[in-house]
């Protein structure tokens, strides 16, 4: 135990400061803006969104009794050291796609949008890396969401800011393909449980979440952002009602479960992610949120009962059920509005459904081949995995003055 205490100790604020070096130097060099360029993105927005991914899915995820501090330090940490490295990335964007003229607040939005992928991976790891695995997965997941993007761009000819759709599936695929790699913890351990306390606070996060997704959603739109926003909150607003009713129907005393209102009730604002843009009735969104949110409270019994203990997939936080599952609804939805756009030319169309679909499949399976990888370099004895008895436990990483803890 001391052994490992003390690699963390010597590691982490060595890895942390040379990181920012690196970003120092480089900003310094390479970034700069004369103020020329016209921001598309206000300051109240941008906002919203750094809200959403810093108290949104901050509290979102301290729903584990003994994991509070890390939940939301770590998820602080990887945020802001994600979000210049994303920043980089979206520079050297500019070698390989022609982009136009941005300001400073529309490229430190777009990175912010960038790291939302991290942050949903670390849910399904949450309790099971270390500092340092969280840092390294986050350079190297931003890296490849980015090539993902790159090549739905250059090749496949799919903006990457025209929906919200990669940012979900590379996200949850990542992150379960990374989860793989790591032990799954004792059925019924007492650490991978909550409280009444932990799960309010986590409450608090998804209410954050949902009162700015649609924020969220409508950020990168050009032209129709009260539209994207409009049919967001329609959609959240079904699909927390769905959530609601399901929890009770599908409950043997048919009192409400928290586990399902926490998640099923931004079903739709990540289903509406990918599809808004197309949706010219209020009523087409109604039907994806009740659908997104069935699929979440239905998927989360299929994927506990059967997938996840075939597969011996561990997710923490649900990641697969919260995100995945909605966005892959979103994407089908998205194929199915298009073939029903009647101004489009039917052979051109085609074409571009077909585009559509195999830049789904890059991202996915981007996200699922280097999450393999990196969950199986991330568990090599160099990174010191915590040991599965300190899984879900804050006191292997912070200070708790009030607590006797030796190392």
């Amino acid at each position: 135990m001391s052994s490992y205490y003390r690699n963390f100790r010597n590691s982490v604020p060595w890895l942390i400061l040379a990181l920012e070096v690196v970003f120092i130097v480089v900003f310094y060099f390479l970034f700069s803006d004369d103020g020329t360029a016209i921001s598309f993105v206000s300051y109240p927005d941008f906002q919203d969104v750094n809200h959403m991914v810093i108290f949104g899915f901050g509290f979102f995820l301290t729903f584990l009794k003994r994991y509070g501090f890390s939940s939301t330090g770590f998820n602080f940490l990887i945020i802001v050291l994600g979000v210049q490295w994303s920043a980089l990335m979206e520079l050297l964007s500019g070698f390989f796609i022609e982009l136009p003229e941005e300001d400073g607040l529309t490229k430190i939005t777009k990175a912010t949008v960038s790291v939302t992928p991290v942050v949903i991976s670390a849910g399904a790891v949450l309790g099971k890396t270390n500092p340092v695995q969280l840092i390294l997965m986050t350079v190297v997941e931003i890296t490849f969401f980015h090539i993902s993007k790159w090549i739905n761009s250059i090749i496949l000819q799919v903006p990457g800011s025209s929906n919200m759709v990669h940012v979900h599936l590379f996200g949850a695929y990542f992150g379960l393909a990374v989860s793989f790699f790591f032990s799954e913890p004792p059925p019924r351990s007492e650490k991978n449980a909550s409280t009444s306390k932990s799960d309010l606070f986590s409450m608090l996060g998804t209410l954050f979440l949902w009162v700015f997704w649609p924020s969220f959603n409508s950020i990168l739109s050009v032209g129709e952002n009260w539209k994207v926003a409009y049919n967001t909150y329609i959609a959240l607003a079904v699909s927390a009602v769905t959530a609601f009713t399901l929890s009770a129907m599908t409950t043997k005393d048919g009192k409400f479960r928290m586990a399902h209102i926490h998640s099923a009730v931004l079903a739709g604002g990540v289903t509406l992610g990918c599809t808004d843009r197309r949706i010219q009735y209020p009523w087409i969104a109604m039907i994806l949120g009740l659908l997104a949110s069935v699929i979440n409270i239905l998927g989360s019994y299929c994927l506990q009962g059967c997938f996840n203990p075939t597969l011996k997939i561990h997710d923490s936080a649900g990641v697969h059920f919260t995100f995945g599952f909605p966005a892959v609804l979103g994407a089908l939805a998205q194929v199915i509005l298009m073939a029903l756009e009647r101004e489009t030319y039917l052979p051109s169309l085609g074409h571009f459904i077909l585009f559509y679909i195999n830049s789904l499949c890059v991202t996915i399976s981007v996200a699922v081949i280097t999450g393999l990888i990196s969950g199986f370099i991330l568990n090599l004895k160099l990174f010191k995995t915590a040991p599965v008895s300190k899984y879900f436990e804050d006191q292997f990483y912070w200070e708790f003055p009030h607590l006797a803890v030796g190392f």
